[in-house]
Order: C-alpha cells, then structure tokens, then sequence
C-alpha cells in the first residue's frame, strides 16, 4: 500500500469546551460553520453519521462511523465521501480525530486527519480545515460575547 499522509491542525477558540464541543456535534451548528453540510445520524460510539451537501456546485455524499467519543474533551471518527474518488472501502476512510483542551476562557482545538491518499489531497484538506474552523471560530466567538 502507498504511503498515507496526515494534517494537524491547532486553533484557539474563545468559548468554553462545552460550546466548543456542542458545536461539532449539534446537525444545526455543525451546517452553519461546516460549509453547510447537513450531518445524520447519532454521535454515538458506534453509529453511522451521514454527510450531505454541494461543494462548488456537485452534490456530495459522505459517511462515517463514531469511533471513539470523551464528552467535551475528544471525538474520533472516521470518514468518506463520495467526491474522494476512491472506492468506499475501510481503508479509504480518513480517521478525524478532535482534541478539545480548555484554556481559562478559550478551548484549544486540535484536529488530526489520518489516512489521506496523497500529497495533494493533504494540502486541499488542510485549506478546507483552516476555512472550516475559521468559520466555527466567528460563530463561535460571536456568540460568546
């Protein structure tokens, strides 16, 4: 098998762990910060959660199991969609892994993504994750306030 690439990514949001975490699992937030993604599902270890949305006009649909789950401190979960251009097979799927750690006022947050096909795909990722908390991070802050 080819070798797999990783992203990590750090942000500091200034809200409690609990609004942190709410927010990646609430279908209703989750749609407003996350490019308007629509998530299905249960966040429960165990359970299937389903993705649907548009990106750049192309519906898309993607999946994923609950894997691991730490109230308000770490949630684990794995992930494919249908736009990924691979087979929907267990070793196509990227494991995502958020860390939630509070700091006084804020939350630390802290993604990895494993399991990435390429380089490519590594980089592209890595640009939608950053545009992707920055828009959990607005949400977030203004509301805080």
């Amino acid at each position: 098998m080819a070798s797999r690439f990783s992203n990590k990514i750090d942000v500091t949001i200034h809200a409690p762990a609990m609004t942190v975490w709410q927010a990646l699992i609430d279908p209703k937030m989750i749609k407003q910060y996350f490019l308007g993604v629509e998530t299905i599902g249960d966040w429960k270890e165990g359970n299937t959660i389903i993705y649907r949305g548009d990106w750049q006009g192309k519906k898309y649909q993607g999946k994923g199991k609950v894997l691991q789950m730490e109230d308000k401190k770490l949630l684990r979960h794995s992930y494919w969609s249908d736009m990924s251009g691979q087979p929907d097979e267990p070793e196509f799927y990227h494991v995502i892994t958020y860390r939630l750690r509070p700091a006084g006022e804020q939350t630390e947050l802290t993604l990895t993504e494993e399991n990435l096909a390429s380089k490519e795909m590594k980089e592209k990722s890595a640009q939608l994750w950053n545009m992707i908390f920055n828009n959990l991070k607005k949400l977030l802050e203004k509301e805080a306030v």
